[in-house]
């Protein structure tokens, strides 16, 4: 087209060779999808990489602009014989590679979201400068112009065009984005090229000769050939990028390391058997295999998987001279043509450090990290074997804390648990380095204590913990400390079994709790007597409802005006099978330490209720109850369930409590209370005068009825003071309009003085004995005293 405008200015004909423009649009369409695909792959590519990319890329376009321009110019013929300087030619397509090269680079540098459009431009200005000194390069007899506004407008729309093409490849994606960025970069570089060469002149000047050119029929050949063949190289090293990039990204993307070894040294790895190894690819390539574990496994042995494989446990050499425990899997195979050796690592680390977790955790407290009750058993047993076979001595120490389950109830299990941190942080302190310290659960705690003189090494670790438990756990300051008590017994003296030593430990601890808390209890014999019976009475308490040991017997509480029985009293017995009868006065109090008075109290309710019912005549029926019993938050549903399910009335029911019962949780208690005098209940003070506060209670709680304890009563005529006492309470009863009832009465004379004083309801020997229930009782058909005197 340019040329044709020169022919017409000056020359004879004008033609062109429509095939070589078939051929510049295919060389300009194939070297822009090259272009493309080159800028992908150093798009997703990185480091030196990606500046590999993006020359190889800026040499593809600048081929093929130059391609495109110079197949072009030789598809026309003005008529004046056209050749090409060596010189300019090779400086333009210099021009066309260094040009792309700095606008891909600045295209890719991603500093800002205009550099693709920016490295566009500057792509357009380097086609533009390759057009320029491409056209320079022409040698011809004759001089060639340019049009300045033809010129411009080419450079301006090339440009452009070229800017919104690299534009288009970022902000686009996928297969549209590369079209779109190849049309416009084609679209480019022939507006630029087809626009320019409008606006050339060639001016004929026969004076003009050329000189070290190109012959254009070669040149011709050779540029197609050249630009065909740099093409077709591209694509093909985009294919064979890819296809290794895909094997080499599928090696990678595994989870467990690889590594290929031929004759035992290393020739290729993934990148997670670098990282595992802690080293580059490039620094295992060439090693050897023992220089990568710690030890080369055999091929053949027990977990041998066949012909050419193995799998095995191992360690793998790390580059900053640790170890990676790892599982290996080796088969041989083909690899490049040899046979190889390819193993397969997958890292163990987690798997052993759950395994080592879990080995901790079942030697250890979870909550403490003290080691728990069966590594305590274990430590126990070994060190006793030691002891008895070096003919040593060791001792045991049993602790408990003192108020922990009170302190875990007001404030919570979170601060029950940062206590036992707390005290397991304190044993550590005090114990020795050989001790082994041990959590048993809850707030019972253990230690074992070796290599030391007895008993005076136990005697100064016990006053040790003591001293920092009264550095560390202030009690009259700080509500949430807690006290601990401590047992101890020595082996061989007071045990050589293991179960015998703790055993013997935790009954000095007990021993200590009764004693008074807060103290270390060494054992001894008389102490294993007393407490081995105590505990074997607890623990038969706690069957004897359900083995039907129980019974009650009916104490009658009479009216001294008329000896008329006005209600019974139910009094609790134990039938031992061994112990025979074993008094209230020793089983009561151990119910109430151990907790099984609960049970009791409610069998006793239930079954003093159902006798109550078969009498002939509504007499009340006097239950006591335990102050452990006004710890339970639903004692009043228990109580109404009880009357329902017995039928008896409830004015019929009457509650004897001490005054031990409201010294703690009054609130809680005077609720109950309330809820059962509204209930038609009625409420006694037992043992009245033998509490705190007696006035003040009268004064709260709503009782019914007082009842003088019959320690007062059995000194009643030898003691003037317990006279005093018992003329005191009967005055303060009838002053507040409380019945008072007098109990222990065994003489003549004791009833005369109550008589006298004024009270009107006694209960003793005198007046009746404990018996049977009434409704099996022959002499209950008559509710006379003189019936029951001789019961």
């Amino acid at each position: 087209m340019g040329d044709g405008d020169v022919s017409a200015i000056a020359c004879i004909r004008d033609d062109h060779d429509w095939r070589l423009i078939v051929v510049a649009a295919v060389v300009c369409l194939a070297g822009s999808v090259a272009t493309m695909l080159l800028l992908e792959r150093a798009r997703h590519s990185a480091g030196s990489q990606r500046h590999l990319w993006i020359a190889v890329c800026a040499f593809a376009c600048g081929v093929g602009v130059w391609s495109t321009h110079f197949i072009a110019m030789l598809a026309y013929d003005g008529g004046i014989p056209i050749a090409y300087g060596v010189g300019g030619t090779s400086f333009s397509i210099a021009v066309a590679i260094a040009a792309s090269w700095v606008a891909f680079s600045v295209g890719l540098a991603g500093t800002s979201r205009h550099a693709p459009a920016v490295g566009g431009l500057l792509l357009g200005l380097g086609i533009a400068a390759m057009h320029v000194s491409g056209m320079r390069a022409i040698e011809v007899q004759g001089r060639v112009a340019f049009d300045p506004e033809t010129s411009f407008a080419a450079v301006l729309l090339g440009t452009l065009i070229a800017g919104l093409a690299l534009h288009s490849f970022q902000v686009l994606r996928g297969v549209r984005g590369l079209a779109a960025s190849i049309l416009l970069l084609v679209a480019a570089i022939c507006v630029l090229h087809f626009t320019s060469m409008s606006g050339v002149v060639l001016i004929p000047d026969l004076s003009v000769a050329a000189t070290h050119v190109f012959d254009p029929f070669w040149l011709a050949g050779g540029v197609i050939a050249a630009s065909t063949t740099l093409i077709l190289m591209a694509f093909g090293a985009l294919f064979v990028d890819r296809h290794l990039t895909d094997l080499k990204g599928l090696a990678n993307a595994s989870l467990e390391g690889m590594v290929i070894l031929r004759r035992g040294e290393v020739i290729e790895v993934n990148e997670r058997f670098a990282t595992l190894s802690g080293r580059k690819p490039a620094e295992l390539v060439g090693r050897q295999r023992r220089e990568l574990f710690a030890e080369a496994p055999e091929r053949r042995s027990s977990n041998d998987l066949g012909a050419g494989e193995w799998a095995s446990e191992g360690e793998l050499l790390h580059a900053d001279g640790g170890y990676v425990p790892v599982e290996r899997l080796c088969r041989t195979i083909e690899y490049k043509g040899r046979q190889c050796d390819v193993i397969f690592v997958r890292d163990l680390t987690a798997r052993k450090d759950a395994e080592r977790t879990i080995e901790h955790l079942a030697h250890h407290d979870a909550l403490t990290d003290l080691s728990n009750r069966s590594s305590f058993d274990r430590r126990l047993r070994q060190a006793l074997a030691a002891a008895v076979h070096h003919d040593d001595a060791l001792a045991v120490l049993c602790l408990d804390l003192d108020r922990f389950k009170a302190v875990n109830d007001i404030f919570g299990h979170g601060e029950g648990d940062r206590i036992l941190r707390k005290v397991a942080d304190i044993l550590r302190a005090g114990a020795g380095e050989a001790d082994t310290i041990a959590r048993l659960g809850g707030d019972e705690f253990a230690i074992v204590q070796t290599g030391a003189a007895q008993p005076e090494a136990a005697r100064l670790l016990a006053d040790r913990i003591l001293k920092l438990f009264s550095e560390e756990m202030d009690t009259r300051r700080d509500p949430m400390a807690v006290g601990v008590s401590i047992g101890v017994a020595i082996c061989p003296g007071d045990g050589t079994t293991a179960e015998r030593l703790y055993g013997n430990a935790d009954t000095a601890l007990y021993r200590a709790k009764q004693t008074g808390k807060g103290i270390a209890c060494f054992f001894d014999a008389e102490m294993d007597a007393a407490v081995r019976t105590r505990r074997q009475i607890e623990n038969d308490l706690r069957h004897a409802v359900v083995r039907r040991q129980l019974f009650l017997e009916y104490q009658p509480l009479v009216d001294v005006r008329d000896d008329r029985i006005v209600g019974y009293e139910a009094l609790l017995r134990w039938r031992h099978p061994d112990r025979g009868l074993v008094g209230p006065n020793l089983f009561i109090p151990i119910g109430e330490e151990s907790g099984s008075i609960i049970q009791i109290g409610e069998w006793v309710l239930e079954e003093a209720c159902s006798e109550a019912v078969r009498w002939h005549e509504p007499l009340p029926v006097w239950v006591n109850v335990s102050p452990v019993q006004f710890l339970l938050p639903n004692l009043f549903d228990r109580i109404e369930s009880i009357l329902m399910r017995t039928g008896l009335e409830p004015r019929r029911l009457e509650l004897e409590i001490t005054e031990a019962a409201l010294m703690h949780n009054r609130d809680d208690v005077l609720a109950t209370l309330v809820r059962l005098r509204l209930l038609g209940v009625r409420i006694v003070m037992d043992d009245f005068g033998t509490g705190h506060s007696s006035l003040s209670n009268l004064q709260t709680f709503p009782f019914d009825k007082l009842k003088i304890d019959c320690s007062f009563t059995a000194s009643l005529d030898k003691d003037p003071a317990a006279h005093a006492i018992i003329r005191a309470i009967i005055a303060l009863g009838h002053s507040l309009n409380l019945p008072v009832v007098t109990e222990g009465v065994e003489t003549e004379r004791q009833r005369q003085i109550i008589v006298d004083e004024g009270c009107r309801q006694i209960q003793g020997f005198l007046t009746g004995r404990p018996g049977l229930a009434p409704s099996v009782d022959a002499a209950s058909s008559s509710s006379t005293m003189p019936h029951r005197v001789g019961a």
